[in-house]
């Protein structure tokens, strides 16, 4: 049994199958989620962050491989205000045949994980946000065929997006430069962490010029995320400098693509005539979430080939 808690709980090979599986045409992948007579197993998708993309693309591709997906919102769990994170895991095992959970505190979904005797996905947490780095990654291989000595280039804010897409790209053997203001960076301890994932690299400074110029790809994410709404007009003017403008992207590769995880807020991380632009790809990687998620649940759930 598999969990995905971070992209490090795959290793390098077992990326390129998920990606792999989640170009093929969900029909060839079977009904891993359905018991032998065709029946669906559930799939308990459990959110305390609400969703646009998440949600869409989690219950499609669990009803593409033979699931029942059942969408529970976060007060109706109550991780450890209604009941304790464990019993809701174990209870949780004898309905379904895997737990996916979108959560405040990256402590939760590991807790999940430890208890529960089915697989359990994070759908995003605090730390991590495995399923966008897994779409981050198809995207750019559809794009480059592959990432290998590729120059990934991340503007903004070193968050949860940020960090996965750098351990999925250091794993792919792609160079990975971030540009982050001051107190907002990656620690020493994360950027060595990261570094030894893969063939890859990564280096980190406060210029986004430095940071962009000769990237294949350049990724930014919303300055002010979800539950940080009351640090909202220090974060603006913090980060009034990383914008991704024309101007920017110029410093990049002549082919370089724009990627966003979104919701994206023009005018702010990224100027209006980017992400709407020829470079932009951020609709295929939106469209990806779905892709990726069928992929990977299908590599947890046993398909491998």
């Amino acid at each position: 049994m598999r969990h995905l808690l971070n992209i490090t709980d795959l290793t390098v090979d077992e990326i390129k199958l998920v990606l792999e599986l989640s170009q093929r045409d969900p029909a060839s992948l079977g009904r891993p989620l359905a018991e032998s007579d065709g029946t669906p197993k559930g799939a308990a998708l459990i959110f305390e962050k609400p969703s646009n993309r998440t949600r869409h693309s989690m219950e499609i591709a669990v009803v593409q491989l033979g699931g029942h997906p059942i969408y529970t919102r976060g007060e109706e769990v109550g991780f450890d205000s209604r009941e304790p994170v464990e019993d809701i895991a174990r209870i949780m095992s004898g309905y379904h045949g895997l737990i996916a959970a979108r959560v405040f505190k990256h402590d939760v979904v590991k807790r999940l994980a430890e208890a529960s005797s089915i697989p359990v996905v994070n759908m995003l947490s605090d730390e991590s946000h495995p399923l966008q780095g897994l779409a981050d990654a198809l995207t750019m291989v559809q794009e480059f065929g592959s990432l290998d000595g590729k120059t990934v280039a991340y503007v903004g804010d070193y968050n949860n997006v940020a960090r996965s897409l750098g351990e999925v790209c250091v794993m792919l053997g792609a160079h990975y430069r971030l540009a982050c203001p001051a107190g907002y960076e990656a620690s020493g301890a994360e950027l060595s962490r990261i570094a030894a994932l893969g063939n890859g690299s990564i280096n980190q400074s406060n210029d986004p010029q430095l940071a962009v110029v000769g990237a294949h790809a350049v990724h930014t994410d919303t300055w002010v995320s979800m539950g940080q709404e009351a640090e909202k007009a220090e974060r603006l003017q913090i980060f009034g400098a990383y914008a991704v403008t024309t101007e920017l992207m110029s410093k990049a590769d002549s082919q370089a693509i724009f990627m966003h995880c979104l919701p994206a807020y023009r005018g702010y991380e990224v100027a209006a005539d980017v992400i709407d632009g020829s470079a932009s790809r951020v609709i295929q990687q939106g469209h990806n979430r779905l892709h990726a998620s069928r992929g990977v649940l299908a590599f947890m759930l046993g398909v491998s080939q």
